[in-house]
């Protein structure tokens, strides 16, 4: 392995010391801690040094890079769980859709805020779907006894009672909280 192949923080893999992590690159070596928790200065090209992660090269694609980095990123979203605001926009009721929320302080002298109703409705449906995960996530979780659980089921059927006031923004009661 090449020093210029190195960055600071990677994983390496060493014939006789195993498996390590970089810590510092000088012009001809690289200072290594390695998992037995020994710091060691190695050559990398005179050791036998190799990358211990995954390494992938791009030249010679034969893909648009535009497209790669599309792909790559839609990738990332959906592993993410991330959601286009206006991807919900299905389930907010039609009445609402175009609508602002105006938010008015008591004292006139300060400033009114507007939020726009697709935007306040993503933020309510991104709260009600990572509850919904936590209850799956507490349900499913083997270190909890069934007490705990409950418990925890309790604090969750709360947070969903205290947004029932956000139901009216939905199209369909299968959405609601």
């Amino acid at each position: 392995m090449k020093i210029e192949a190195m960055h600071l923080g990677q994983r390496v893999r060493h014939p006789q010391h195993g498996t390590g992590i970089v810590k510092a690159i000088a012009e001809h070596a690289a200072e290594v801690q390695f998992d037995d928790g020994v710091r060691r200065s190695v050559a990398p090209d005179l050791a036998g040094l190799q990358p211990a992660e995954t390494q992938a090269e791009l030249s010679g694609l034969a893909l648009p890079l535009a497209q790669l980095l599309r792909e790559t990123a839609e990738a990332t979203v959906a592993a993410l769980g991330v959601e286009n605001p206006r991807a919900v926009v299905t389930e907010l009721a039609t009445r609402w859709r175009g609508g602002r929320l105006v938010l008015h302080p008591a004292d006139p002298a300060l400033q009114t805020k507007e939020v726009e109703l697709e935007v306040f409705f993503h933020k309510i449906v991104v709260v009600r779907n990572n509850l919904r995960v936590l209850e799956q996530k507490i349900n499913g979780h083997e270190g909890l006894s069934s007490a705990e659980k409950f418990d925890w089921q309790q604090y969750i059927t709360r947070c969903y009672g205290s947004l029932t006031t956000f139901n009216v923004l939905f199209k369909d009661k299968e959405g609601q909280f």
